[in-house]
């Protein structure tokens, strides 16, 4: 059925509880509630600070993680993000954003430097020190100094978080320039992970509630996952 039967179709099922096509939109407008409608003009017009928590909450649940790299000295640096996207599995890439480059970038200028990071899932139990490491410190000061995080290290160049659960050892592939708004996407490959065992199903999949893995919404709220079930693989009903 394509969208335009679709809606056909409802609105003839609701012209037909109500004799006529207003009333289906006054029963859509009725189940909808009263709707906000807040357009361009109205999103220009906010204050700053308003406008960036709104933005930013629009999308949702996003994946936390903190990114930790060290640059050629040795000195290490961990920051918070919420823009973690997977991009293929064959090779195995992940990707995220990087905030324009106006200011001082040390997470950035270490992958620049060494080529390698790691990418480590935020759980409930450190999320507050995690949310810490988004404070500007100097490229002289490591956040894991500034908080109860600890540095692990394999042969992989790069610190993980000891604490993370779920860790990936990552290799710098490409970086994408978004002339839009001046951010950049920065895209890795995994070469290593490191969790718990038990956190693995037979069919490869990982349970991120059992490892109380937090999301983030906006800028600075958490929130734990429950899971609603798996489903099948979806194909067109008959």
């Amino acid at each position: 059925m394509t969208q335009t039967d679709y809606s056909l179709k409802l609105n003839d099922q609701q012209s037909s509880a109500t004799g006529t096509n207003n009333g289906a939109v006054d029963t859509i407008n009725k189940l909808s509630g009263t709707l906000k409608r807040v357009n361009a003009d109205d999103i220009r017009s906010m204050d700053q600070r308003q406008r960036v928590h709104f933005i930013n909450s629009l999308s949702g649940y996003k994946s936390a993680n903190i990114i930790a790299t060290q640059n050629q000295s040795g000195m290490t640096n961990a920051c918070i993000v919420s823009s973690v996207i997977h991009l293929g599995a064959d090779p195995a890439l992940i990707a995220f954003i990087n905030r324009p480059h106006t200011a001082e970038r040390n997470t950035l200028d270490n992958i620049y430097q060494t080529g390698v990071y790691t990418v480590n899932h935020v759980s409930a139990a450190i999320f507050e020190d995690a949310h810490h490491t988004s404070a500007r410190y100097p490229a002289a000061v490591s956040e894991f100094d500034q908080t109860s995080l600890c540095e692990y290290y394999t042969d992989f160049a790069a610190p993980y978080v000891q604490q993370s659960r779920i860790k990936m050892g990552v290799e710098f592939r490409q970086k994408k320039d978004i002339e839009l708004n001046g951010t950049v996407m920065i895209i890795g490959e995994i070469v290593e992970v490191l969790l718990e065992p038990e956190l693995i199903a037979d069919d490869g999949k990982i349970d991120v509630v059992a490892a109380q893995t937090v999301a983030v919404s906006g800028l600075d709220e958490y929130h734990i996952a429950t899971s609603l079930g798996r489903l099948a693989y979806a194909k067109p009903r008959k």
